[in-house]
């Protein structure tokens, strides 16, 4: 390939990552960007993970030989067997250098470590280059050709490292993203969802329900006593009391496979699941109101279960299983029960729930009733776009 070719291939290789719409998309594009760019039979794209001192393999592109899966679920090399990533840089660019790729042969006179891999797949040469994000190794770039093609020499290893380059300016606006949507869809105290990240789920395991039928249940949380704790300890120990829920939330939301577990706002939580039983989900809701009672502060949890795997008639929006939810969390409160109120097995919960206000048409909100519940985030203020909807246009 002449240098126009080259030329196109990075331009192409840039583009095919910032089209991609997943981080999987993204390193699936890069490495058969880099695999094409190179005239390679086989490409992947390994990080290094520091904290287990391992190479793992991201995505294997071209013709993949036998074990090697697109994308591994847990291919892994430790980085002793392959030390140039934690020693070769270093010595290199470190100090002052810019990162190089290198090649290894199986005619190597001394074939390293990858040269044998090269022999027993098949292959006959391979080129390495680094993937440095903000000044640090995060990975490598591997492309390889089959046995019987030409060699790599050192004009394909300048090359390479510059794909290497690229392909590490594109993880890093990857990453930028990934950030800046975590943070869009994160509670920043507690670190569960936030209420956008629920809106979002719930719209799409409503059309799941739809669509197939999954069940689909959602847990609204009360916690008791935050107001008390924030008026006699101090609004950090609140935060305490808010973080320490969160985590017995989170625990509890593992038991449900896929749950989402997430803060409203204030001192309100809640649980979202999709497939699991309306038993299996008020059974875990139990041993949430049973963790959180034993927590050193707050006075427990009131919860609301509302799940399509009950009688609860048909639900048309999101905002009526919020209702239903919340209905049952405020009986659940108003009764100090010490578990979960279910709507659908307590048809006073569905009546609550859809009952229009007198005199208005408007549904019913459930909170400030004088409860006297509030914190750091209980606030009016701290709830912009709370779920206790009067919308009756919304109404199913």
């Amino acid at each position: 390939m002449g240098l126009d070719g080259r030329l196109r291939a990075v331009v192409s290789l840039a583009q095919a990552m910032a089209a991609a719409r997943t981080p999987q998309e993204s390193v699936r594009a890069a490495a058969r960007g880099a695999r094409r760019a190179m005239d390679g039979s086989f490409a992947a794209i390994s990080a290094w993970e520091r904290e287990h001192g391992r190479l793992r393999v991201l995505v294997n592109e071209g013709e993949r030989r036998a074990g090697e899966e697109e994308f591994p679920a847990d291919e892994s090399y430790p980085v002793h067997d392959f030390p140039e990533i934690t020693e070769f840089l270093h010595e290199l660019w470190v100090g002052g250098g810019g990162p190089h790729a290198w090649v290894e042969s199986v005619g190597d006179a001394r074939p390293g470590r990858r040269g044998e891999t090269l022999r027993r797949r098949g292959r006959g040469t391979c080129v390495v280059a680094p993937l440095v994000l903000s000044g640090r190794a995060w990975g490598e770039l591997y492309v390889a050709r089959d046995e019987g093609l030409p060699d790599f020499d050192e004009e394909d290893a300048e090359f390479a490292a510059v794909l290497g380059a690229v392909v590490a300016a594109g993880l890093a606006q990857n990453e930028r993203l990934a950030e800046a949507r975590r943070l869009a869809f994160t509670d920043p105290l507690t670190g569960l969802a936030n209420r956008r990240a629920v809106d979002v789920r719930l719209d799409e395991a409503l059309e799941e329900h739809r669509a197939t039928g999954a069940v689909v249940s959602l847990v609204v949380c009360d916690l008791n006593g935050l107001k008390r704790v924030n008026d006699t300890l101090g609004h950090a120990t609140g935060d305490r009391l808010l973080e320490r829920f969160g985590s017995v939330l989170s625990r509890c939301g593992a038991m449900l496979p896929g749950a989402l577990a997430a803060r409203l706002g204030g001192d309100e939580f809640c649980l979202l699941s999709v497939g699991p039983s309306a038993d299996e989900v008020v059974r875990v809701t139990e041993e949430l109101c049973t963790r959180a009672a034993g927590l050193e502060l707050g006075d427990g949890v009131a919860c609301g279960v509302a799940s399509t795997g009950d009688d609860i008639g048909t639900v048309k929006s999101s905002r009526r299983l919020f209702r239903l939810a919340d209905a049952a969390q405020y009986k659940a409160k108003a009764a100090r029960s010490p578990g979960p109120v279910v709507a659908g097995r307590d048809t006073a919960v569905v009546r609550l729930a859809d009952a229009p206000q007198p005199g208005t048409g408007e549904r019913r909100r459930f909170r400030g009733r004088g409860t006297g519940e509030g914190g750091p985030g209980g606030r009016p203020e701290d709830h912009p776009g709370g779920h206790h909807v009067t919308d009756p246009a919304n109404s199913p």
